[in-house]
């Protein structure tokens, strides 16, 4: 055998295959989480009008320092009935329409208000307090590019720029299968040589939370007719992700069927600890994953290559894992053969973020794992990495 695909090598592979999915349109209130297909472009000019950016008074600059009759009152959502002429003020509020003729506001605040007549003690120059028709954005600016998932700020962006129905991919279909005799559903009485069945509903979490749609099929014992039925259901899914059953023990089933099935393998293990056993190939369209039984490298194998695909089908420009730095708070010996994947927790400190590895690395221990809030990228090499020492990691 070969050398082992490196991580970057093996999600490079991955994404090479990841065709972004057919557009359809979302009603804006829908769209929260979803992936612009197309830029989206704003409806009106933002502001649609010149509007007031303080409570006071619509005046024109040439006429202060002065005293002005006073001539009506804007509040917002109702403009001015008649335009401002030379010699006269009106009482505005944040928001409202700036009046034809005026060419500045005067906060509340600057002036004195008596008998109908407003005293302007200074100046005011020319646009103070006036927020410009369009300053914002321009009728047919783009407002949220292609490739971008939606949240608040964008939605209320959009909806601010009067878009009501964008594009936005498809969310993939999922479907993703336990494999195991072992497997049993939490509630369950266990049986000697039994354990709960977690992964299934991890990876599912995960990947809902990446955009997807997700079938959680029934989990299968390690039988080859379970394992086909199971395996050809979960291909009609645009991804099938299975955990469990990618080794080279007699029970091992996954590759072997998938590839009964028409499955064409990419590639088999990757230098990466925990997780080395993932498979993926494809048949047709649907992408296939296979992840290990093992908690935790199921884990790090749908962070690493399983979540990325699923941002890759629906267009986000950016789908790979998103690396901070950070410090470490205890010291991390190398690998000197694979990239390691350290659960840790994050915390604060003056200086800043600072990274503390947990105790209980190994791949089984899921729930020492959820302590974690990060992962941190420990290179192959020789050596370690001391205390103090600026690591790479992304959030869980």
């Amino acid at each position: 055998m070969g050398a082992l695909l490196t991580v970057a090598e093996a999600q490079a592979q991955i994404l090479a295959r990841c065709a972004e999915l057919a557009a359809e349109p979302v009603a804006l209130d829908a769209a929260a989480g979803r992936v612009t297909s197309a830029d989206a472009v704003a409806v009106v000019d933002l502001p649609p009008f010149p509007s007031s950016a303080m409570d006071g008074f619509a005046l024109r600059s040439d006429d202060v320092p002065g005293t002005l009759a006073i001539a009506g009152r804007i509040a917002a959502g109702s403009p001015a009935r008649r335009d401002l002429r030379a010699g006269e003020a009106m009482a505005i509020s944040t928001g409202g329409v700036v009046p034809d003729g005026a060419d500045a506001v005067a906060p509340i605040e600057v002036v004195s208000e008596r008998d109908g007549r407003l005293d302007v003690p200074d100046a005011i120059v020319a646009g103070a307090h006036v927020r410009p028709r369009g300053g914002d954005v321009r009728t047919g600016d783009v407002v949220v590019p292609a490739g971008v998932r939606l949240a608040a700020t964008q939605l209320g962006a959009l909806a601010a720029a009067g878009v009501a129905e964008i594009l936005c991919a498809r969310k993939p279909r999922v479907a993703v299968l336990a494999t195991g005799s072992e497997l049993v559903a939490p509630g369950t009485p266990l049986a000697p040589g039994q354990v709960y069945e977690a992964n299934a509903l991890m990876l599912a979490a995960a990947l809902a939370a990446a955009g997807a749609e997700v079938e959680r099929l029934p989990s299968v014992a390690d039988d080859e007719a379970a394992h086909r039925d199971a395996l050809e259901r979960g291909l009609a899914a645009d991804v099938l992700v299975t955990s469990g059953g990618v080794s080279v023990g007699p029970h091992d089933l996954v590759r072997r069927i998938e590839a009964e099935l028409g499955v064409e393998e990419v590639f088999w293990q990757v230098a990466v600890k925990p997780g080395k056993p993932v498979a993926f190939g494809v048949r047709g369209s649907t992408l296939v994953f296979g992840l290990p039984g093992n908690p935790v490298s199921s884990l790090v194998g749908c962070e690493l290559f399983v979540k990325p695909a699923i941002r890759a089908l629906q267009g986000l420009a950016d789908p790979l894992p998103r690396f901070e730095r950070g410090r470490l708070a205890s010291p991390l010996t190398r690998n000197a053969g694979r990239d390691e994947l350290v659960r840790a927790r994050i915390r604060f400190d003056g200086d800043g973020i600072v990274l503390e590895p947990l105790t209980g690395q190994e791949s089984h221990m899921i729930v020492r794992a959820a302590a974690a809030d990060a992962l941190v990228h420990v290179a192959r090499g020789d050596g370690s990495l001391e205390a103090g020492a600026q690591a790479p990691y992304f959030r869980l």
